[in-house]
């Protein structure tokens, strides 16, 4: 069964179809294989719905069942910013200007806690849609560690493993928030689709 991944992020494409890699019977399709596909406008005001919208219109524009993942880094001392506006938190949008206003935005603050957030829709082209939920906590250091990951995985510390996201690629896509959603996505998969 081919399910199209909904995404314009080659990073996401790479990790969501690692983690799906030992699913059987599930081809997960991209615009990296070379389907196009129209640009939804995310103007959610929580990541479910950003999720939900993106994954229901795709879903009936290619007739195909989708997935769709809104995410994001949440810090406690910041109000939850910058949430729903992670990707595009400072004006260049970029990952080194946002981690920039980031860092500056929590100077001389103590608490540090944050968390990634991410909610994975699927959505079928009959209008059904199915969300799933994952997080992992962690602070906001101040000095970029490791190289790689994306987003603010440098600045994102996990006590647990005493390093960034950004420093462990191989045990990420087992403990990140996006991971944890497609967790439970996978488990619930064979009732959603038969």
């Amino acid at each position: 069964m081919k399910i199209f991944l909904a995404t314009g992020n080659s990073h996401k494409i790479d990790e969501i179809k690692a983690i799906f890699s030992e699913v059987k019977n599930i081809e997960i399709l991209s615009i990296k294989d070379g389907l196009n596909i129209p640009n939804v406008i995310e103007d959610g005001k929580s990541f479910e719905e950003n999720s939900q919208k993106k994954a229901l219109e795709i879903a009936k524009f290619l007739n195909m069942i989708t997935i769709s993942d809104d995410s994001g880094l949440c810090v406690e001392a910041l109000n939850g910013e910058p949430g729903v506006y992670s990707a595009r938190y400072s004006e260049a949008g970029t990952d080194k200007a946002n981690n920039e206003k980031l860092i500056k935005n929590l100077k001389g603050i103590g608490n540090r806690n944050a968390k990634f957030v991410s909610v994975i829709s699927l959505a079928k082209p009959d209008g059904k849609v199915y969300s799933f939920y994952g997080e992992i906590n962690g602070e906001i250091i101040d000095e970029a560690r490791g190289d790689t990951g994306f987003g603010y995985d440098p600045h994102f510390y996990v006590e647990e493993y005493k390093k960034t996201l950004a420093e462990m690629p191989e045990i990420k896509n087992k403990i990140s928030h996006r991971a944890k959603a497609l967790e439970k996505l996978k488990q619930n998969l064979e009732n959603i689709l038969f």
